[in-house]
């Protein structure tokens, strides 16, 4: 991963912010199952929709900001009762400050995550 990820994440983030979606979780997770980063986001707004609406949503709140798909980094949307997010949460949910944690080599819910980088945890 490099810095550019980490701000890109940043400033996508900030764009869903102002398109008033408010992002629960976030962060850059590597996956085995996908062999590359995913950006995963949980928001409440995301968990009332169908997926499909969920991603139309997200990528509505971020076309303004220029998030053009080709310009979208890959983005997985999972519920805030998804069970990695539950025990995200769980674990992290009441710490003072996550941006910039690095998790990794473990299992977090029902997921194997060799990396990942906060951005937030709520």
């Amino acid at each position: 991963m490099v810095s550019l990820d980490i701000n890109r994440g940043s400033e996508l983030l900030d764009a869903l912010e102002r398109a008033k979606v408010k992002v629960g979780v976030a962060l850059w997770m590597y996956l085995s199952d996908y062999e590359d980063w995913r950006l995963v986001v949980s928001a409440r707004q995301f968990d009332s929709l169908d997926l499909r609406d969920a991603y139309g949503l997200l990528h509505d709140s971020l076309a303004p900001a220029g998030f053009t798909p080709e310009k979208t980094p890959p983005i997985m949307i999972l519920s805030m009762a998804d069970p990695s997010i539950r025990e995200l949460r769980r674990l992290f949910g009441k710490t003072k400050s996550v941006e910039g944690m690095r998790l990794g080599g473990q299992m977090i819910g029902d997921r194997f995550v060799e990396d990942a980088y906060v951005y937030r945890i709520s």
